[in-house]
């Protein structure tokens, strides 16, 4: 396959980075929230929003990023999309007013996205079963650093020159990014295998694959799955600190744990590949996640957040997480293997408006207390606990009509 002119290491590396765009924009220039408040003299409210007008665009476009790649190639979207990525980061650094600010990350909403939604497509376009589950679980822990290293970066740089200077850092690294894969990405999707880029068509395909009910299971159990986590990093603000008390530089005892479980749960998915089947590995991963749930429920239910009992749930529960995602996010791809970008893309687009969800809504609802937070993780994991169930029924009765 056409990916593998370029060293396994080195693919998955260039992969991870573009995935860490999304985390990168996000989780930043969270200890920035006090200082941009100050500065453009709007409320917490109001500064929650400019997290959810980048999640609001992030999640539209992740509709289009995979379709325009099975229509143009993942290249020309990847490069076009690092190049707006740029260029709204730069705006973001020097708005003048809170509506440009938020006009800004919403066109960096726009562009964030697509690392992850093509760049699964190019793991499926250039690998096969374990191969491509080991690929997309050294994604996922490389991609794994962005989360714990962002809002430690953030806070060194809000720190020692203020909110703008982590836009130019998200400039420099999106402008990075967009030379080495210049200089260094493949294209896996060969002209001859291209989807003509034509309303009728493309419309048909968006409903064929979004009335498959396995389809849309699969993208609402990943979607609940990561917001049981999301809504920690959304509320980051108020849990560092208001709940825990600590400073705009203490935000790594939240995403380093968490982040740790994310690399833990993708190591063993990558080791679990070619050993176990993708059913095993997800009920594996989901036995983790309910017992993290359990725990931090009964906890808060009688004890205020404190360290280290309020993050060590948060690890467990990603560790399970990411054991289950490169698993769930194989069988969606291979349900439509002509149209694999269209297929991630939907999972992405559903992905970022539960995220969009989560962190406009639901986070502030619950972020003042332990205790909500818990419930609120422990609802999204059995909402996407009972997709994964729905699924594998109708997989089963599927196949039992299939037998002779």
């Amino acid at each position: 396959m056409q990916g593998r002119n370029v060293a396994v290491p080195l693919l998955a590396a260039m992969l991870a980075g573009l995935a860490m765009l999304g985390p990168f924009s996000i989780d930043t220039y969270l200890p920035s929230f006090p200082a941009i408040q100050g500065h453009f003299a709007v409320t917490p409210l109001e500064v929650q929003q400019t997290l959810s007008a980048y999640l609001a665009t992030f999640a539209v476009m992740s509709l289009f990023h995979g379709t325009l790649s099975d229509s143009f190639g993942r290249r020309p979207v990847i490069l076009a999309s690092l190049a707006v990525f740029v260029l709204a980061s730069v705006g973001c650094a020097a708005a003048q007013s809170f509506g440009q600010l938020l006009a800004f990350r919403g066109a960096q909403g726009l562009s964030a996205g697509v690392g992850w939604v093509v760049g699964r497509a190019i793991i499926r376009d250039s690998f096969a079963g374990f191969e491509a589950q080991r690929l997309m679980s050294l994604v996922t822990m490389i991609f794994g650093l962005a989360p714990a290293l962002a809002p430690v970066i953030g806070g060194w740089l809000q720190g020692w020159l203020g909110w703008q200077s982590v836009f130019a850092f998200l400039a420099l690294y999106g402008a990075l990014l967009l030379v080495g894969c210049w200089v260094r990405l493949p294209e896996t999707h060969p002209r001859e295998a291209r989807q003509p880029f034509a309303l009728v068509p493309l419309s048909r395909n968006y409903l064929r694959l979004a009335s498959d009910v396995r389809l849309v299971l699969l993208c609402l159990a990943i979607a609940f799955n990561f917001s049981g986590f999301f809504l920690y990093i959304s509320s980051a603000p108020a849990f560092i600190y208001n709940l825990l008390g600590l400073e705009e530089t203490d935000f790594a005892v939240l995403f380093v744990p968490g982040i740790a479980g994310v690399m833990f749960g993708a190591f063993l998915s990558g080791r679990a590949a070619g050993r176990f089947t993708g059913q095993r590995t997800v009920g594996s991963g989901y036995l983790v996640m309910f017992g993290a749930v359990a725990f931090n429920v009964g906890y808060h239910a009688y004890f205020p957040p404190a360290l280290p009992w309020s993050v060590l749930p948060v690890m467990c529960y990603t560790t399970g997480m990411a054991l289950v995602m490169p698993s769930v996010t194989l069988i969606l791809l291979d349900l439509f293997l002509e149209n694999r970008g269209l297929a991630s893309s939907l999972q992405g687009f559903t992905h970022s408006c539960f995220a969009a969800l989560t962190a406009g809504f639901v986070s502030p609802l619950l972020s003042g207390s332990g205790l909500t937070l818990a419930l609120g993780q422990a609802a999204a994991l059995m909402l996407g606990g009972l997709c994964w169930v729905s699924y594998r029924r109708i997989e089963s009765r599927g196949a039992a009509t299939r037998m002779p």
